[in-house]
């Protein structure tokens, strides 16, 4: 059993700690130095403290969507304030800019590549649902391309949308606080 924090658990968890409320960073840090070679869950006290995704079974989403683009939920729950989405796509652009007052997110790139166009002052936004924007254009936006390997944050109220030219695969993490 491996317990110790090693610098490619720090890798695989840190950017799960950046995503998320406080509350939750100190229980995702003790999943860190708590990965057991064969396990891919804890529980304490009857509560879960926390899930280890493990590269190959990433890498088998990952392999396949490349039949056929998709994306699967891997933390979802109403009592959790993270969700963590692995999803692939090819030859897709998002027709507005979306922004929200409640929620973060950290994107990992798996393998391919995209551009982000984010920022910039919103123009003729129309509220979807309370907290949650659409806007068909940004003044002022900086684009970004990432590749694999590529981490992007975005904090809440940065407007943001994704063109995908070829194809790509991402693990998306979402922090979201109450309202």
């Amino acid at each position: 059993m491996a317990n110790k924090q090693t610098r490619r658990n720090f890798l695989l968890t840190a950017p799960l700690a950046a995503a998320v409320a406080v509350p939750m960073t100190d229980t995702l840090l003790r999943a860190s130095t708590a990965v057991a070679e064969g396990g891919q869950s804890g529980v304490v006290g009857g509560a879960a403290t926390f899930q280890v995704f493990s590269a190959q079974s990433i890498e088998g989403l990952v392999k396949g969507f490349e039949a056929a683009p998709g994306s699967k939920d891997l933390i979802t729950a109403k009592d959790v304030a993270v969700t963590m989405t692995v999803s692939a796509e090819e030859k897709k652009a998002a027709k507005e800019f979306e922004y929200h007052a409640h929620r973060d997110h950290v994107f990992q790139v798996l393998d391919g590549s995209t551009r982000y166009e984010l920022g910039g002052t919103p123009k003729n936004t129309r509220e979807t649902k309370p907290g949650e924007w659409l806007a068909p254009e940004s003044e002022g936006f900086t684009t970004v391309t990432l590749n694999k390997g590529d981490y992007l944050s975005v904090p809440r109220m940065t407007p943001h949308r994704r063109i995908t030219e070829g194809t790509v695969s991402l693990l998306l993490i979402s922090a979201t606080t109450p309202a």
